[in-house]
């Protein structure tokens, strides 16, 4: 491995690829930073520079793009509510409060080191186990995947902080508005109500920018004079407190476990990883009734499983020439075009490109670090301006970002609908994050069911023939079963 590594220094530490590798990192960070774009846009926008450049330089920007982005989004979540890619969307719910709190300073610059660490936990998993873990994700099968999702579903529904059934019920919103669009087995459509328009299903960033951009602006307009500023801008203001710094550390390390793993399983990527993250640290912190309020806690563990995803998510990419996502289907074209076929004889065919750019990702991190920590006074001094001139210019740019998605007024009204669905939501005390996570699990399990069930001839017992997928359904029944207990006592001893 020493060998590797220092093949992998040589080819990352060349003036041209450090060059880019830092370009790659301050674009990506400035697109991610903008609402409705996110690393797919990124990507797609710089792809054609990559064409003029050497491969290894070329996947180094890109990369470097891709997580510059990812990080990106979490500062948009954390000022204004509002999720600049998908993935940061669960930031939003404890990075908010906190900026609210004139916490904002400490809620970016926890993320940029969580992001660090995820980001460099997820490359030393890469460089020491890479070829091991791309045969581990072969052996899983898609009940594994199913169960996996049904305990991600049941975790975020336990420990909704606006109550267990409440938590039930906006996660089966979720997962029936993840159901509208065309069946992709049958061809039959569901639930579009004739409308055009639906064929596609709503996509991810329509529904997170209407759940939380738009409905925090709704919310902004009751007050709009409120600011949530910090009155003097000091670096003193951005530390977290003493006992803070030692809450952050479990988190971060159980997120960077939980980002590195589902980075390797083609078909999940980094949304899936922060939001099963944040729901199992929801479950085992000491400080869960202070989740969704503003708890440190809720920022470490998002940013680090999904830095460590963003960098674990190359490993079925280049591995296995599986994408775990339409940017790394992005990457892989760009491999291609470069004459590079990603497979498992990748690392032997071409070990420089494999490991320089697995090395570049130390370089990328650090440079994120280097260029986001000083300019934390800046994006905090954001909240200075007056609200009412501030969402409503947010609200057009995220109008914008939704349209370029597919040049759709269709997708820009649903998303303004979704704005609404939130705000009553909000004013009901029902909380959208079990939505959101429904929404986004919700499509991939059903997929997963369907292949299990193809797979066993229609047997449903395949899901506890397999250990992995009987002992996660068997700690969902467990969840739930441990959730539904008080109740079921108290209605126990009013009966009696």
């Amino acid at each position: 491995m020493l060998d590797n590594l220092a093949l992998g220094f040589a080819t990352a530490t060349t003036v041209s690829n450090l060059l880019y590798c830092f370009l790659g990192t301050f674009l990506g960070t400035f697109i991610g930073v903008l609402p409705g774009l996110g690393p797919l846009a990124a990507v797609a926008m710089l792809l054609p520079v990559s064409f003029y450049l050497p491969p290894e330089t070329a996947l180094v920007m890109l990369a470097g793009v891709y997580y510059g982005a990812e990080y990106g989004g979490s500062i948009a979540s954390i000022l204004l509510n509002i999720p600049g890619t998908p993935s940061s969307s669960i930031t939003c719910l404890d990075g908010y409060p906190m900026a609210r709190e004139g916490r904002a300073g400490v809620a970016l610059l926890v993320t940029a080191l969580a992001s660090f660490f995820g980001g460099v936990f997820g490359i030393l998993v890469i460089a020491a186990l890479a070829p091991l873990l791309a045969d581990f994700a072969l052996l899983l099968e898609p009940a594994d995947y199913f169960a996996v999702m049904l305990l991600g579903l049941v975790a975020a529904s336990v420990v909704s902080s606006s109550g267990t059934l409440r938590g039930v019920m906006m996660v089966t919103l979720g997962v029936l508005l993840g159901t509208i669009g065309v069946d992709v087995n049958s061809g039959a459509t569901r639930f579009t109500g004739g409308v055009q328009d639906l064929r596609d299903g709503i996509n991810l960033v329509v529904v997170a920018m209407g759940l939380f951009g738009v409905s925090e602006a709704m919310f902004s307009a009751r007050g709009a004079s409120a600011s949530y500023a910090m009155e003097k801008v000091s670096w003193q203001r951005f530390l977290p407190m003493r006992g803070e710094w030692l809450r952050c550390l479990g988190p971060a390390l159980r997120g960077s476990l939980i980002g590195s793993f589902f980075g390797t399983l083609p078909g999940t990527g980094q949304t899936v990883a922060s939001s099963i993250g944040y729901a199992v640290e929801k479950r085992v912190s000491p400080n869960r009734a202070n989740f969704g309020k503003g708890a440190i806690e809720g920022v470490v563990v998002p940013e680090s499983a999904n830095n460590a995803a963003a960098q674990t998510a190359f490993i079925p990419t280049l591995t296995l020439g599986i994408p775990g996502s339409t940017t790394m289907a992005l990457m892989i074209g760009a491999l291609m075009i470069h004459g590079v076929t990603p497979g498992p004889r990748l690392i032997s065919d071409h070990p420089a490109l494999f490991w320089g750019l697995i090395v570049s990702f130390l370089f990328g991190n650090l440079f994120l670090l280097v260029l986001n920590i000083p300019l934390i006074g800046i994006w905090v001094r954001l909240l200075r301006i007056p609200h009412y001139f501030l969402y409503p210019t947010i609200v057009v740019l995220i109008s914008i970002g939704v349209y370029s998605l597919d040049h759709s007024l269709f997708d820009v009204w649903t998303m303004l609908g979704f704005g609404l669905l939130g705000y009553v939501l909000r004013l009901y005390r029902y909380e959208p994050a079990p939505l959101l996570i429904g929404f986004i699990l919700g499509p991939m399990m059903e997929e997963y069911l369907r292949r299990a069930m193809l797979l066993s001839r229609g047997d449903p017992m395949i899901f506890l023939q397999r250990p992995g997928s009987a002992v996660m359904i068997a700690i969902s029944v467990l969840l739930l079963v441990l959730t539904a207990l008080p109740g079921l006592k108290r209605l126990v001893k009013s009966i009696g």
